[in-house]
């Protein structure tokens, strides 16, 4: 473990290496699952506020859910996280030709239609937080549909910590990325 200012990183978030790919994996990871994907208050709140933007990028039953249950649930483990079509696909999942899934928020978002992005813990996947009363726990979740992705990372020499550099800097700053960088360059001079 590596600690940062109040983070605790995981040695995976340094050693595995990772890119996803999106053309091999479809994907899977907004349509698998136990559960939605975690959201703060925050993000519930500013996307109510986008809804009407993006409804029509939604599917019918991703609507039909929505209308029943609203746009995020709390699941057993206690956490807010979105609402599923089907108990599998969040709800804010969207295809496209090739049948790879899409956030219907991110691409909004990244088409300048809306100025609220996709929930911090779908940007920072596979990464996930763990919040304690002294530190942020910051681990890396191994899961198969994943397995694509750290084969491309390994072919090309892809660290995860570089692979998600602007999800970890939308939430922690470009300063303790900076430290991030910094204990990656020590850990290498140790090997």
């Amino acid at each position: 473990m590596i600690q940062i200012q109040d983070t605790l990183l995981s040695d995976e978030i340094f050693e595995e290496q990772f890119i996803c790919d999106l053309c091999k994996c479809k994907g899977k990871c907004c349509v698998e699952g136990e559960s939605g994907a975690p959201i703060t208050r925050e993000e519930f709140l500013a996307i109510e506020s986008i809804l009407a933007e993006i409804w029509h990028d939604l599917s019918p039953k991703a609507q039909e859910v929505i209308n029943k249950q609203g746009i995020a649930y709390t699941d057993y483990d206690g956490e807010l996280v979105t609402s599923l079509v089907d108990g599998e696909e969040c709800v804010f999942t969207c295809f496209d030709a090739d049948g790879i899934c899409k956030c219907a928020i991110d691409t909004a978002y990244r088409e300048g239609r809306i100025s609220v992005p996709k929930p911090i813990s779908c940007h920072l996947y596979p990464i996930r937080l763990t919040e304690y009363s002294d530190f942020i726990a910051v681990n890396y979740h191994r899961w198969s549909v994943c397995r694509p992705a750290v084969r491309l990372g390994r072919k090309e020499g892809i660290p995860l910590y570089r692979f998600l550099k602007e999800p970890l800097i939308r939430k922690f700053g470009e300063e303790w990325y900076d430290e991030v960088c910094e204990a990656a360059n020590l850990l290498k001079r140790k090997e």
